[in-house]
């Protein structure tokens, strides 16, 4: 096995842990999201993110491997700050914005890693994985972007109106 080949299998290992991961984290922040638009989007990104995993058993597949997952720490930190600003912004105006950046942290790390993956398959000749891996860089550029809309449309302007209102002098209720 030539070292690219290496690579690449251990670069889907760690994206694999990363997509399982997001199955059991993205339950808990529709969960959270206080907008249904932001809520709908986490629903439909786990339905998606369940897809993913079944292309990376592909991917393995077309290599002849086991789908065998590694632990994946970048996943596992953007998750552990996701977790920790749900907690502290819960119940604030500025919990579904928090939530906002938390995935598009995600999304951006998911982007980086099928953008590398991308390249390696079609360097590898391996056009088959190619066309999976595709399809899911595809779904998350995507879902950032929706991500992006729903923060200018809806999230970030609650967020800003309720800090207007609490500077209001007739309030006195603070956001810690």
């Amino acid at each position: 096995m030539n070292q690219l080949t290496e690579l690449f299998l251990d670069e889907l290992a760690d994206i694999l842990y990363a997509e399982n991961l997001l199955v059991k984290a993205l339950p808990k922040m529709a969960k959270a999201a206080q907008n249904q638009k932001l809520k709908a989007a986490f629903e439909s990104h786990l339905e998606e993110t369940k897809q993913h995993v079944n292309r990376l058993t592909q991917v393995f597949r077309i290599f002849d491997e086991p789908a065998k997952p590694k632990k994946c720490e970048a996943m596992v930190g953007l998750l552990k700050e996701g977790k920790n600003v749900m907690e502290e912004f819960k119940g604030s105006a500025a919990l579904d914005a928090a939530l906002i950046c938390a995935a598009q942290k995600v999304e951006h790390y998911e982007i980086a890693t099928y953008g590398c993956l991308c390249t390696w398959a079609q360097v590898l000749g391996k056009t088959e994985a190619l066309n999976l891996l595709k399809q899911t860089i595809n779904q998350e550029e995507n879902a950032d972007k929706k991500l992006t809309m729903i923060a200018e449309e809806c999230s970030n302007a609650t967020a800003e109106e309720s800090e207007e209102e609490e500077d209001s002098p007739k309030s006195t209720k603070r956001i810690k």
